[in-house]
């Protein structure tokens, strides 16, 4: 006769994943460090383009005159402010592990810090990729 799995808890739900708030972040947090090692990989594929001469270096650099590259640059942006802000809240929780209590309000402030300071980092760089196109 075989023996069946006991099913386990959650903390929070009876499913493991039902979307609770530090699911959601641990997932963001990996996705956004993903990005940010992608962006890192070209980075350094791009400045050994140097290597090759100013001219070739000059025509890299002029691909980041592109609305689009701009587009890309903010989505990097944000993935860094995300990434670091829900990296303090990540780090104060492993300091101070009785802060597990309060993980919903501590996941509320740091998506509120997180959405105040991509509104003005958006602001600007949509803004001057704005200008960008009326060049």
């Amino acid at each position: 006769m075989a023996t069946r799995a006991r099913k386990t808890k959650s903390d929070y739900t009876t499913s493991p994943y039902k979307g609770h708030p530090g699911q959601w972040s641990w997932i963001l947090h990996r996705i956004t460090g993903v990005a940010i090692i992608l962006f890192l990989f070209a980075h350094v594929v791009d400045t050994a383009v140097v290597g090759w001469g100013p001219e070739a270096y000059n025509r890299v650099l002029r691909a980041y005159e592109n609305p689009i590259v701009r587009l890309l640059e903010l989505g990097l942006v944000i993935a860094v402010l995300y990434h670091s802000i829900n990296g303090v809240k990540i780090t104060l929780i492993d300091f101070f592990p009785n802060l597990t209590r309060y993980i919903k309000p501590l996941s509320i402030v740091t998506l509120l810090i997180f959405l105040a300071s991509t509104g003005i980092v958006t602001w600007i760089m949509l803004g001057q990729a704005i200008d960008l196109l009326r060049a």
